[in-house]
């Protein structure tokens, strides 16, 4: 945690007071402390430091004029604090809770005198007297009440404390549903009225104990973890609304604490050294969301988790409960420079990429990190059936942005139906190549694919079968990584060659085997002057240009022709790659750019002519985006051009050192957007 700030304890610690040190508050770059339990914050000595200080300064008041906050757990204690803070400051306050005490020798609702107080000062509030269960109870008030709701700081709770072996059922329910289920309960009934505002606060509260651990209290830590759990998702998931979502661990004197702490403790540790946290965290001018404060005797400061270092393990042998163990102080060392807070899962997700890719500890095992080049060159798969319909040519025509305007390719009728040829990347995702029996072991999320090549030697039927092999042509060493190509070639049933697809793929944390004792290069299978050429782009303006945007749901689309991978769909999987969204197909830009060039260089774009294309993917592309193909005529190749794919909107490559090869001479039309 932060060393914080210790406030004054006076009239002049407000919620404009914290905002002025809010700075110091979350500052990890100094100073910091490592509690491991409850009692590493000395309480009472802040406390003491508090009286001794010189009034807080302050700016202007944090207002909350027109805003409607709901508090539940109102009635006493740190609820009533807060309740009357926002009242003061100019709230219309709901102040939720069940229960009754003696007032003037009767039992009267809590809830009821604190919207007294209240209105005595003159505040407006009413009263809610269900349980937080019934969260949309205390929202319908508000609506009810005022017509609108703009905080909710859920605050409700009860103790059942009892060593773990003599708890019951009932003590641990009866406390997840007033904390954890109440919390969510009151929080998902405001939800919608946030999201419809484009705006909104919540406070939930947390614990030491929800942090630390506490004996006897396993159903309330359990509770309180929970709690945050739901701060930290809640926090992501309202960004994109302007809902805020924290969560504080406060130390005061309530009616739960003072059946732990003695009185006199109780009284020091005053609610009202609490509040003021409560209103900087829900007043509109905070930015801050997903964090988690400690506060009490006039102390405020920032917590968080951090991870250590750790240890990257090779990928290329098994790991033990033995090299766990022989690393073990590395593992939880906090004290060697490498420790650091992670704030999102897809970081986490991310270093742990990173983690992986630079693994590259030798193995004692010198065959398990061996690269076999003979065996691989030399292994031809045996052949596999791919069996389609048109069905699976048209669909594949739809993901590559084929429109009702391209009839031979999206409509079977057409006189002039045909296959589009870069249909030839799509066995590869129904076969098998075999790559482990020759590499080390390696983890497949850290596969990239660099570069694809596609040789037709004739039309690709509209329907029928495939007879493929496989095998790998090429492995070169990179260093932390290494590139392999694998070749798939398709026959017909007379054993006519169809097309070839070429896929090279860099592989993160298997490099360096060229340089291991007892290396010998060996020469690769031949492989055609088309698939290896370098292509660069010439230093001139393009020869011709065509443009189209790609659809939102291209990714969904085009993964229905056979690539599953994830990344392109599932949102979390794609956090996992380092991706904010899920990205299009490599292979799908590719099939767009080649129908872009097919456009350009063909009469009639008739894709029968196209004999290869080659091409390397340098960024990736996300559904929605407008791809811009250009293209070079070759001053060496009448029946060459060179092209790029460029994403618009971000003006980055797409897709690089790139060219398509034709039976006949090339004849470059005019510009052209889809």
């Amino acid at each position: 945690g932060t060393q914080g700030v210790v406030f004054k304890a006076d009239s002049s610690f407000t919620p404009a007071a914290v905002k002025q040190r809010a700075a110091e508050i979350s500052n990890f770059d100094g100073p910091v402390d490592y509690p491991v339990s409850m009692k590493d914050n000395d309480w009472l000595g802040k406390l003491e430091q508090a009286k001794a200080l010189a009034s807080n300064a302050k700016g202007d008041e944090l207002r909350f004029d027109g805003k409607v906050v709901v508090v539940s757990g109102a009635g006493a204690g740190l609820g009533r604090a807060y309740a009357l803070m926002f009242g003061r400051f100019g709230a219309k306050v709901v102040v939720n809770d069940l229960g009754f005490v003696e007032h003037n020798g009767k039992k009267v609702r809590a809830a009821d005198l604190v919207v007294e107080e209240i209105t005595r000062a003159g505040g407006v509030a009413v009263a809610n007297y269900d349980s937080v269960e019934d969260g949309d109870r205390l929202v319908a008030t508000a609506i009810s009440s005022f017509g609108r709701i703009d905080v909710v700081v859920n605050n409700a709770g009860i103790l059942r404390d009892k060593a773990f072996a003599n708890a019951t059922p009932q003590d641990w329910d009866l406390v997840y549903r007033v904390h954890l289920r109440g919390t969510y309960k009151v929080s998902h009934a405001a939800w919608p009225h946030f999201v419809k505002q484009k705006s909104g606060a919540i406070i939930n509260t947390n614990s030491a104990v929800g942090i630390f651990g506490n004996f006897g209290q396993t159903n309330y830590a359990a509770a309180k973890a929970g709690i945050q759990g739901l701060t930290n998702t809640l926090a992501l998931e309202g960004a994109k609304h302007g809902i805020r979502v924290n969560a504080i661990a406060p130390n005061a004197g309530t009616a739960m604490t003072a059946t732990v702490f003695p009185a006199e403790i109780v009284e020091m540790l005053k609610p009202e050294f609490v509040a003021p946290l409560v209103g900087f965290l829900a007043h509109e001018s905070t930015p801050h969301t997903g964090k988690l404060f400690q506060v009490g005797s006039c102390w405020v400061s920032e917590i968080r988790r951090q991870r250590s270092g750790g240890v990257a393990f090779p990928l290329s042998r098994a790991l033990t409960p033995e090299d766990i163990a022989a690393r073990w102080s590395d593992i939880v060392n906090f004290d060697d420079g490498r420790a650091h807070h992670v704030p999102t899962s897809r970081q986490s997700g991310m270093e742990l990429l990173e983690n992986a890719s630079s693994a590259t500890e030798t193995s004692d095992d010198q065959d398990e990190e061996k690269v076999d080049l003979a065996g691989a060159y030399a292994n031809i798969s045996e052949p596999q059936a791919f069996d389609y319909i048109r069905r699976d040519v048209l669909l594949y025509a739809l993901g590559i942005g084929a429109t009702r305007t391209d009839l031979p390719l999206v409509y079977e009728s057409s006189d002039e139906f045909k296959t589009f040829p870069t249909f030839a990347v799509i066995p590869e995702f129904h076969t098998k190549t075999e790559f482990t029996s020759f590499l080390p072991s390696f983890n497949p999320m850290m596969l990239l694919h660099g570069e694809q090549y596609i040789e037709m030697h004739r039309a690709i039927p509209t329907e029928g079968q495939l007879l493929c092999t496989t095998q790998i042509v090429d492995i070169q060493d990179k260093g932390k990584g290494l590139t392999a190509t694998g070749r798939l070639t398709m026959r017909d049933a007379e054993n006519n060659i169809v097309a070839v697809s070429e896929s090279t793929t860099f592989i993160r944390g298997i490099g360096g085997f060229s340089k291991k004792p007892g290396f010998a290069a060996v020469a690769g299978p031949e492989r055609s002057s088309a698939s290896t050429a370098v292509n660069a782009i010439p230093k001139r303006s393009p020869d011709g240009v065509y443009s189209q945007k790609t659809s939102e749901e291209q990714a969904a689309v085009y993964r229905l022709s056979g690539d599953y991978n994830p990344l392109h769909i599932d949102p979390e999987m794609s956090k996992l790659g380092g991706f904010k969204t899920p990205i299009l197909h490599g292979l799908c830009s590719f099939g767009y750019a080649a129908r872009h060039v097919v456009k350009l260089c063909v009469p009639n774009a008739d894709a029968s002519k196209l004999k290869s294309v080659k091409a390397r993917f340098s960024s990736p592309v996300l559904p929605g985006e407008t791809l811009e193909t250009s293209v070079w005529a070759d001053k060496s190749n009448p029946k060459k051009v060179l092209f790029q794919v460029r994403v618009v909107e971000r003006d980055v490559i797409a897709i690089s050192n790139a060219a398509v090869e034709f039976s006949d001479n090339v004849v470059i039309s005019s510009n052209s957007k889809l």
